[in-house]
This record gives structure tokens, sequence and C-alpha cells, in this order.
């Protein structure tokens, strides 16, 4: 609400004009808001977790990584791609000694998992599955 001050003089038309900000700071709120709850989704991108493993190796070569979701969706990378497609993009990445990193989320079936596997052996793509170390040796020592 303005303030306006009362004149001596009645045929004075002086009005004090202000913007109402109310509008802006709504509108602000709401971005900053929206911002904020795409900045997660928008930073931790595809979540998988692995399954564990006894013993995981170290490897230096630098391959493709082939994402299988929970949902068994496939991704070369971040792409979404079909199985058939796997092994070729893998060949063109690295044509001298194609291979690919294989990580597929704990929950997802092996009938998603067997195809990819399948396809990149008929190609001659190396498949490296990606594991997690185990906590604790599951086997008793003797």
């Amino acid at each position: 609400m303005a303030l306006q001050t009362s004149s001596p003089d009645p045929g004075d038309n002086h009005h004090i004009a202000e913007i109402n900000i109310t509008p802006f700071v709504d509108v602000v709120l709401v971005l900053l808001i929206i911002f904020m709850i795409t900045a997660g989704v928008v930073e931790f991108g595809l979540e998988i977790d692995v399954p564990r493993t006894r013993e995981v190796s170290t490897t230096d070569k630098q391959f493709a990584y082939v994402n299988i979701s929970s949902k068994g969706e496939l991704f070369f990378g971040d792409e979404p791609v079909s199985v058939y497609e796997v092994a070729e993009l893998a060949k063109e990445k690295n044509p001298e000694q194609p291979g690919i990193y294989l990580r597929a989320h704990r929950s997802t079936p092996w009938e998603i998992v067997a195809p990819v596997i399948a396809e990149c052996g008929v190609n001659k793509v190396n498949v490296n599955v990606v594991t997690k170390p185990l906590e604790k040796n599951p086997r008793p020592s003797p």
C-alpha cells in the first residue's frame, strides 16, 4: 500500500508511484525451488547399485561404460541404446581393442544382462563386469 501525504491544497494532484514487488518475489521463490529440485536430479544422473563380489580387480583400460538400470534400460554412457548397438559403439570408441565395462543394477534380471554379453561375444568385444568388493569375506577360513 502506498502512503500518501495530505496536501493542504485540494487542487494538487501529486501522487507517489510505487512498484508492487510481491509478484516478483513470488516468481523468484518458485524458480529457486524449481532449480533446487532439478539440481539434485541433474547432478546424480543414472543410479546403479552393482552387486558385491569377493575380489575386484583394477584395470587401466579406457573402455566405455554400458549401464543397465534396475528397470532394464540400457545406456551406452548416458545415451539410451539397444542391445544390438552396444558392440558397434564399442568398436567405434576403441577400434584397436574394443571392450566395455558392464554395470548392471543388482536387481536387474539375468534375461536383460545375458543378451548384452552374448552380442558383445559374437562381435569380439571384451566385456568387463563392474562389481563392488565385499565388506567381509563370506567364506570362513579353514
